[in-house]
């Protein structure tokens, strides 16, 4: 059924041009509904920062899309972004939350360790991402595996998110044990990404 199915983040390229990226940006959201936007962000320059995150909550919110930042606090704080993604595991968990407050999302990547998912959820994560969920060759054959998912889905209430490396294959494996796919580079590279979005929803079933 469509509604069981996991929901989606789509996370940007490290690199925006705010002359192109907004509008493929709001084709695919058009297209396929998002829960959230995670803005994964190369460079430190807080101005040009600033700028693509207001330009691209702009275009999220319009469509009630939650917006986070891959871990610039200041940046999620002085720009009305909705939270803030960690790449720390659980590291930074506390520190942003009495940041940002209680009502922001903190999200934690904790790539496929199950104890630091747990400490991350224990020190107030509202989500734990795993991955590469696929076959990364950047990752020395490192992957976070179904039953990682499996477990944490009947055994934690934290949500749980996919990422790295999905396939339609891997997306059709795992969808019934996560709660989200947050899915970028996957889709980013195609002509098309809002159908190549539309192709790994459908692989969900």
């Amino acid at each position: 059924m469509a509604e069981d199915r996991p929901q989606l983040t789509l996370i940007t390229p490290p690199v925006v041009d705010l002359e192109l990226f907004p509008d493929r940006l709001a084709r695919v959201m058009d297209r396929t509904p998002v829960a959230a936007l995670r803005l994964a962000l190369a460079g430190r320059d807080e101005g040009d920062l600033g700028r693509i995150a207001d330009t691209l909550r702009a275009v999220a919110h319009e469509r009630d899309v939650a917006v986070v930042i891959d871990t610039h606090l200041g940046i999620a704080e002085r720009h009305g972004l909705d939270g803030v993604h960690l790449l720390d595991s659980a590291r930074s968990v506390r520190a942003a939350r009495k940041a940002l407050g209680a009502d922001a999302i903190v999200g934690a990547y904790c790539g496929i360790s199950r104890d630091a998912g747990l400490t991350a959820g224990e020190a107030g994560a509202d989500y734990v991402t795993f991955g590469p969920a696929g076959d990364d060759p950047l990752a020395n054959g490192r992957r976070a595996d179904r039953d990682l998912f499996a477990w944490w889905s009947e055994m934690v209430e934290v949500p749980v998110v996919a990422e790295g490396a999905l396939t339609e294959a891997v997306v059709a494996d795992l969808a019934p044990v996560t709660d989200f796919f947050a899915v970028g580079p996957e889709i980013w590279a195609a002509d098309d990404p809002a159908e190549a979005l539309a192709r790994l929803v459908k692989a969900m079933g």
